[in-house]
C-alpha cells in the first residue's frame, strides 16, 4: 500500500525543516573561549592588532629636528590563551621629538568601562622605530596590574593637515593582574 498521496512531501520538508534548524542553531552562537580568570601575580602573555586614528601637530625646528603632539584612539584586540580581555578601546596622548624620542600616556578601556594605565617610550613614532609600554596600574580588576608590551608603528594616512591613522605590527607582552580589591591611586599619585 502506498501513503497517501502529499504525505511523503510532507514529510520531506518536516525533515528539510529540521535540518536546516539544527544547523541555524549549530551556528547561532559562536564558541567562545571562557575569559580568562588569573590568579594575581600570574603572568598573561598576550598578542594583538591596534589600529588608531587622530590629529598631530609638528613644530619643524632646526634642519632635521622637529617635535609634535598626537592624540589618538582606536581599537585593541588581544590574542592568546592568556590575553587579560579580549578588546579594548584605546586613547594615546603623547609627544614625539627626534632628537629625544617619543613619550606618551595611554588607557586601555574593556567593555565594562574598567581601564588599564599605561607610558609609552621609544626612539621616535616614525614606521619601524620600537615603542615599548608600561602599564602602570588600572581600575577594576586591572588595579594593580603590571607588565610590558612592544610594538612598531605603521602609518596608513600621514597628511599635511595633521590627520594620523595606522596600526601597530607585532605587538606582544605580558601582564600580571594585581590582588582582587587593590586601589588605584588616585590623580597626583595618592592613594
Amino acid at each position: 500500500m502506498h501513503p497517501p498521496r502529499g504525505s511523503s512531501a510532507v514529510g520531506r520538508y518536516r525533515a528539510a525543516f529540521l535540518a536546516v534548524a539544527l544547523l541555524v542553531s549549530a551556528c547561532e552562537r559562536p564558541a567562545t573561549a571562557p575569559p580568562v580568570v588569573a590568579t594575581p601575580g600570574e603572568r598573561l602573555s598576550f598578542a594583538g592588532t591596534w589600529t588608531a586614528t587622530g590629529t598631530r601637530q609638528t613644530l619643524l625646528l632646526e634642519p632635521g629636528h622637529r617635535a609634535a603632539i598626537f592624540k589618538l584612539s582606536g581599537s585593541l584586540l588581544l590574542t592568546g590563551d592568556q590575553r587579560p580581555s579580549l578588546g579594548f578601546k584605546s586613547e594615546v596622548i603623547g609627544f614625539s621629538d627626534t632628537l629625544n624620542g617619543l613619550q606618551a600616556r595611554s588607557v586601555w578601556t574593556d567593555a565594562q568601562g574598567e581601564r588599564v594605565f599605561s607610558e609609552l617610550r621609544g626612539e621616535e613614532v616614525d614606521p619601524g622605530k620600537l615603542v615599548e609600554g608600561r602599564f602602570l596600574g588600572g581600575t577594576g580588576r586591572y588595579a594593580g596590574v603590571s607588565g610590558e608590551y612592544t610594538f612598531t608603528w605603521r602609518y596608513l594616512v600621514d597628511n599635511e593637515d595633521g590627520e594620523v591613522s595606522g596600526r601597530v605590527v607585532g605587538l606582544q607582552g605580558w601582564a600580571r593582574l594585581g590582588a582582587p580589591g587593590a586601589v588605584a591611586p588616585a590623580a597626583g599619585g595618592q592613594p
